[in-house]
């Protein structure tokens, strides 16, 4: 390669490539080693330097210093690519350990091997500076939109082309189902990743998140992107349906209608962009319950009983709408509780009320036995809301007077017994904590206590061994564990099962 046409082809492939010269001269410094390396008949290490003005290079032969013949420790001692730090100062002067030593070399002519070795090396080291640009350029724009041409479709993959010879990749699993797209479309997407990577995509498209759905009301509704409407939450089913909930942070403006727009426009220009999706636009309340009532919209709530401890809520509906609120496949139900976080059970009114009904029962039972009073007692208990004794033991006695049956006596006798019942169980209790005794080798374990060794043999783990068996949601039965503790004395008591293998 004449001198000239280094110079050409480094302007050339800057200004075709929008890359820097100074990435062309480093790949072709190391095209022209690679070839002077493989034309040499002996085994050696080159290095060349090309002039950046001139165009013309010097090419030496190097060697690697290492402390002794012995080797550098990893590798054996290789005299035609190292030297000893002995050698290296005795024919070159200065040298250091860990540096090369070089000396001039001829510089080979170029046949057409040698030519094509350049070019492979100058292809690929021009293509991976391509790659570290659109990383370094699109690295800060993940949960952005991005818009593009379908360049490819391969078995249901897409390849987008989002210009100045950028692509982004769609996997099969992030379109939305049964969606027609053919080569030239134009698509938009959530950038949803960014990797830096040798080979293969690197900018990961997905057109089924909530976050889709977020960004093209944000593009659509400009009270959106200037904060004055939140979207709270979202939640798809894609291609088919999906639920928003919006506030206002401005209490004169309606954001639903906002979402909607005249006529629909805003909300039909999103929902075309999603091959057709239906979005139904939800009003967020503070007041869970209300939340979800908005949420299962279409479907009209007839009553609603929220259990906080297993955050979960039974939803009641009337006969003939049950199907609708349940939705297609459950549909409407799984969205509603994917965009209010809470665990939804629906039901028919006549449904609702048998549970009801079985549950008081159970409740009127469960203060029969451990009150010892009658029935006409207990279904009042029950009717003014009390579920558990210790409620009853620990309620305000004035709280218990305001019923209108409930005279002193009897609210007296009935929060004695309460607090009775409560000093059996607890009592109960720690005689079967005492009488079930763990081993020493449990109570002698590491990040073992002796109240949580008393509580574990109390479930009949008694021994290191009976406690490696249990999983973590069984550890969480024993009170005051929290999972992150469980976790660790799970693994301690394995400890000799890996120690086995």
């Amino acid at each position: 390669m004449a001198n000239k046409e280094i110079l050409l082809v480094v302007d050339a492939f800057s200004h075709e490539k929008d890359i820097e010269k100074e990435i062309v001269f480093d790949a072709i410094e190391d095209a022209l080693r690679i070839a002077t390396m493989k034309s040499h008949e002996n085994r050696i290490d080159a290095s060349v330097t090309i002039d950046r003005k001139t165009g013309d290079y010097d090419t030496f032969r190097r060697w690697l210093v290492v402390e002794s013949e012995e080797g550098s420790g990893e590798e054996p001692y290789d005299p035609e690519l190292q030297m000893t730090i002995e050698q290296a100062r005795a024919r070159f002067g200065q040298a250091e350990v860990g540096q090369y030593v070089k000396e001039p070399m001829d510089s080979i002519g170029f046949g057409r091997i040698e030519a094509q070795t350049a070019k492979q090396v100058i292809v690929q080291r021009v293509r991976d500076a391509e790659r570290r640009k659109v990383v370094e350029a699109y690295k800060d724009r993940v949960g952005e939109l991005v818009t593009g041409i379908i360049k490819r479709v391969e078995r249901g993959n897409v390849f987008l082309d989002l210009g100045s010879n950028v692509e982004a990749f769609i996997p099969r699993e992030e379109m939305i189902p049964r969606e027609a797209v053919r080569s030239g479309d134009r698509l938009r997407g959530y950038l949803k990743e960014v990797r830096q990577e040798a080979r293969g995509p690197q900018l990961f498209v997905t057109r089924t998140s909530p976050d889709l759905i977020v960004a093209l009301f944000r593009l659509e509704v400009p009270e959106v992107s200037e904060n004055v409407i939140e979207i709270v939450a979202a939640a798809r089913d894609p291609g088919v349906r999906a639920k928003i909930a919006v506030r206002s942070n401005d209490p004169r403006l309606d954001p639903v209608g906002a979402c909607v727009g005249m006529r629909g426009s805003r909300v039909q220009a999103v929902s075309n962009e999603l091959a057709g999706e239906r979005v139904d636009i939800i009003l967020w309340n503070e007041n869970e319950a209300q939340y979800v009532v908005n949420a299962m919209s279409p479907a009209e709530i007839v009553s609603i009983v929220m259990d906080e401890d297993r955050h979960s809520m039974d939803i009641a509906v009337s006969d003939e709408n049950l199907s609708m609120a349940i939705g297609r496949g459950g549909q409407n139900v799984r969205l509603a509780s994917e965009l209010t976080g809470w665990t939804l059970n629906v039901m028919s009114e006549t449904q609702a009320e048998e549970k009801s009904e079985q549950e008081a029962e159970a409740l009127i039972q469960s203060f029969v036995e451990q009150l010892d009073v009658d029935e006409g007692v207990a279904e009042i208990l029950v009717r003014e809301g009390f579920s558990t004794v210790e409620e009853l033991a620990y309620v305000p006695a004035k709280e218990l007077l305001e019923i209108e049956e409930f005279e002193e006596d009897l609210v007296e006798e009935l929060r004695n017994r309460a607090r009775d019942t409560l000093l059996i169980k607890a009592i109960a209790t720690e005689e079967q904590l005492e009488s079930t005794e763990p081993t020493e080798e449990l109570l002698s374990m590491e990040g073992m206590d002796r109240q949580t060794a008393l509580q574990l043999a109390s479930k009949g783990v008694s021994t290191v061994e009976d406690l490696a068996e249990l999983s973590i949601d069984e550890m969480m039965e024993v009170e005051g564990m929290d999972k992150e503790r469980a976790g660790q004395l799970i693994m301690i008591a394995r400890r000799p099962w890996f120690a086995e293998g």
